[in-house]
């Protein structure tokens, strides 16, 4: 049976779901970054033949330590559904000869890098510079056309992203976005491998998106995913995934799948993503690329991951398209054929459709909550009316326990302040978007008030 070292660290689709993929394809050793999840402690014992956590001093030189444990066990490959540990795992995979991202995997990581290779490549974008220090932000401010987007080069989650309107907010806007990158650092959402990482930023044009003019209904975001990976090279999209509206700045609520666009149009975002994503020059992985959709047709690449889309977007595909993204990937790295896509599924291919929502303290409006309450999901699941034949979850390795109060949504924070993930199975993509529409009004009404002693805990 054929061996494979499963790096572990925050972020990404949910251990358990990954786990018992890989498992189901080979003999499984996990190499765990970050602790696991509770409610996956267990399986992961049942499911590995091995579970390593490296100590702090082991884990100063992260390659070195992915190469040393994947040759005690034998691994015939390494792979890793984090953000934060791509890049250690592509080289570490470099240096034990095994398939992967390849060296190219910094671009899909490091946002510098990778919008000024889509820049040598002419493909369509904001206007950007890269910046270093708050007087690079202030050069940077007087040269691109306001607003202005700050983000962290090595981020994930739409952490630390700070919208600039004047060349009086930039000084704010820098020691925001660092206060948040150290935060950050100190909860496990930061690059594990680039010592140097929470230095780099960039600052771009924020272009403006209009859904009505790519959806036939209100109420989807402006812009999508494409999911797919890349297999020797070659760039095989799987389907494309719609989302809600961002919450200022731009942090994800929801996503979709399928998104529902035309053929036609799918194909020009397809086709759009697959210039992205050959540009990088990627070789084995998973990819996520996300597309800003404008007026009159016209499109911006936001970004490319070397790895699957976050959340629940794995699971969401094996349920709607029964493609197990996990297992054909683990498969393909080990030697064996797979049958990829030849082209991106389409709405009518889906059987259904499915949602993931973040539950964060903002109301559909993107106004904040007006009092603090508490994460109940039973109470969600008993008092939120949802339409005929919907199902909803909650996935709880992303969320709070019950009880447990909602953090207050912090713009700055992005992720990193949510309070539950929710997984919604519908008849079809439509119903998705107006069920969720439907649970974040409900929320701030039927979840439990927090108690004042709770809330100054």
């Amino acid at each position: 049976m054929s061996k494979v070292l499963l790096v572990h660290a925050k972020g990404g689709p949910p251990l358990g779901h990954v786990l018992s993929r890989t498992a189901a394809r080979a003999e499984v050793h996990l190499l765990a970054l970050s602790a696991l999840p509770p409610t996956v402690a267990d399986s992961a014992r049942r499911l590995c033949a091995s579970v390593v956590t490296p100590t702090a001093a082991q884990r100063s030189d992260l390659v070195s330590l992915i190469v040393s444990r994947a040759e005690a066990v034998g691994a015939d490959a390494v792979l890793t559904f984090s953000e934060y540990a791509v890049v250690a795992v592509a080289e570490a995979c470099e240096a034990l000869g095994l398939a992967g991202a390849g060296a190219a995997a910094a671009l899909a990581r490091d946002k510098r890098l990778m919008r000024r290779t889509w820049q040598e490549h002419g493909l369509p974008q904001p206007e950007f510079r890269a910046v270093a220090t708050e007087a690079d932000l202030y050069e940077a401010a007087g040269a691109l056309p306001f607003p202005l987007l700050l983000k962290a080069a090595w981020s994930a989650g739409s952490t630390a992203h700070q919208i600039i309107r004047s060349p009086y907010e930039v000084s704010a806007a820098w020691r925001r976005s660092r206060e948040v990158m150290a935060e950050s650092a100190q909860l496990g959402y930061a690059e594990l491998h680039v010592a140097e990482a929470q230095g780099h930023y960039v600052v771009e044009q924020i272009v403006t998106g209009s859904a009505p003019d790519w959806f036939d209904e209100p109420g989807w975001g402006d812009y999508v995913s494409v999911e797919g990976v890349v297999a020797d090279g070659v760039f095989h999209p799987v389907c494309l995934s719609g989302r809600m509206p961002t919450v200022e700045p731009f942090t994800e609520r929801a996503g979709i799948t399928p998104a529902l666009l035309s053929d036609e149009a799918q194909d020009r975002v397809v086709a759009l993503a697959r210039e992205a994503v050959d540009a990088l020059g990627l070789r084995d992985c998973g990819t996520h690329t996300e597309i800003k959709l404008g007026a009159d047709g016209s499109m911006w690449l936001i970004e490319t991951a070397a790895r699957f889309g976050g959340a629940m977007t794995v699971p969401q595909i094996e349920e709607v398209f029964g493609l197990d993204l996990v297992g054909m990937l683990v498969d393909h790295l080990v030697g064996r054929p797979v049958a990829w896509p030849e082209q991106a599924r389409t709405p009518a291919q889906a059987r259904g459709a499915a949602g993931s929502l973040v539950v964060l303290a903002v109301d559909g409006g993107g106004e904040a909550w007006r009092d603090r309450r508490v994460w109940d999901f039973p109470a969600v699941a008993a008092r939120v009316s949802l339409s005929r034949g919907s199902e909803l979850s909650v996935v709880a390795e992303s969320s709070l326990a019950d009880g447990s109060v909602v953090p207050v949504y912090d713009p700055a924070g992005g992720a990193n302040t949510m309070a539950a993930l929710c997984l919604l199975s519908a008849t079809d993509a439509r119903t998705v978007l107006r069920d969720f529409e439907t649970l974040v009004d409900a929320l701030p009404r039927v979840l439990p008030a927090a108690q004042p002693e709770e809330v100054s805990v």
